[in-house]
């Protein structure tokens, strides 16, 4: 859409992370999506009822399912737009992905009623009239399609929301669909086979199988989806570029919706300087992580010995041990508990969501080469899990 069209109808259109600009933008896509289904729906109806073909008539209540997939969107956005109240504090944003998932169960069963029905017609076999006029519509359906497609995928883009971008990936696919119907209306003038029963079943298929991308897509994330890369590589270089801060680990990214994105991390600073400092400089980087990524991080501080040379040692000891255990991600908060007889090595293990080896294994084989350094020293592990380590892979 042109910008000059974008600045009538959604004042401050550049600022997409504006809630506001961001409900504007999802009634635009909805809207837009409603009338050019609704069009689409009526004339092939029309059409198919008028020349007798299950295919087309497929086609056409695939696009009255993409209008109420629409308007169902439209309704989402300003539900998801409710500030938070008692009973949900963090905001009603994820109403916009239960839009996306209850869009995919209606195209779903829509799918499954029209291969019920071209199936009857293969068993049935009827002539189909062949029309200029349904040639015209088919065609003319497939250019709007594509232009409704990268539409509403730009505006997805542009607000960050996973369940336009799906929509719009939905309308990509039925471009496939009304040109496999075309070609198969051509195909049954200029060779007189009857194969619109089949060209149903693969319209109907196609839509059932489209649903389930759907519902993989809009669930993911509430389902605890792995972190967005970019996200994660930003709070790790505002955090890390912070003067005092040596080191980070335990990130962790909730996900309440679009704009409502809350997270936890320990920030490492060096044990010996000045604590008021670093309380200020932390509580700098999460007004800025406000400000700059809109999201409310919380900041634990971790106090770390980075000039005690035997607690370097047995780092660099520690970090050659894990290097051949595969999903073992690293080592923080290491400390020495020195006694009369022993001491104790008191560190956190990192593993990846995808590790594969067991704890207890991890715990001997890091023992093992502890004990074989000094035999004085006492294992004292605590187990994580990187929830954003999966980004890697």
């Amino acid at each position: 859409m042109p910008v000059f069209l974008l600045k009538k109808i959604i004042p401050g259109y550049e600022n997409a992370a504006d809630p506001r600009v961001r409900i504007r933008y999802g009634k635009l896509a909805g809207i837009t999506g409603i009338c050019a289904n609704l069009i689409l729906f009526a004339a092939k109806i029309l059409i198919g009822f008028l020349s007798g073909s299950i295919a087309i008539v497929a086609d056409g209540v695939n696009n009255l399912s993409d209008a109420a997939s629409s308007a169902i969107l439209l309704v989402g956005f300003r539900l998801a737009a409710a500030p938070g109240d008692k009973q949900h504090p963090y905001g009603h944003a994820r109403i916009e992905y239960l839009t996306g998932l209850f869009i995919s169960v209606i195209i779903i069963l829509i799918g499954a009623k029209l291969l019920t029905s071209s199936f009857e017609r293969i068993l049935h076999p009827v002539s189909v009239e062949f029309s200029y006029a349904a040639l015209i519509v088919l065609a003319a359906a497939i250019p709007v399609k594509v232009w409704l497609a990268r539409f509403t995928v730009k505006i997805g883009k542009t607000i960050q929301s996973g369940t336009l971008k799906a929509a719009g990936a939905d309308s990509r696919n039925d471009v496939i669909a009304t040109s496999a119907v075309l070609a198969g209306l051509l195909a049954g003038h200029f060779t007189g086979l009857r194969i619109d029963g089949w060209l149903g079943c693969f319209v109907a298929v196609f839509i059932i199988v489209a649903g389930i991308q759907l519902i993989r897509e809009t669930s993911d994330p509430l389902l605890g989806k792995a972190p967005d890369p970019a996200l994660v590589a930003a709070i790790k270089d505002m955090i890390l570029k912070a003067e005092a801060v040596v080191g980070m680990h335990d990130l962790v990214i909730h996900d309440y919706g679009p704009g409502r994105t809350f997270a936890s991390v320990h920030a490492e600073v060096d044990v010996h300087d000045d604590f008021l400092k670093c309380h200020d400089i932390i509580d700098n980087v999460e007004r800025e992580a406000a400000g700059k990524l809109g999201i409310s991080l919380v900041i634990h501080m971790d106090p770390t010995d980075t000039t005690d040379p035997l607690t370097l040692e047995i780092r660099a000891l520690l970090e050659t041990l894990i290097l051949g255990m595969d999903g073992v991600v690293g080592i923080h908060d290491l400390r020495l508990v020195k006694g009369f007889t022993h001491t104790n090595v008191v560190f956190d293990v990192v593993l990846s969501p995808a590790c594969s080896l067991p704890r207890e294994e991890i715990r001997q084989r890091l023992e093992a080469g502890l004990t074989a350094e000094n035999p004085n020293y006492f294992l004292v592990v605590v187990f994580d899990t990187d929830f954003t380590d999966t980004v890697k892979g």
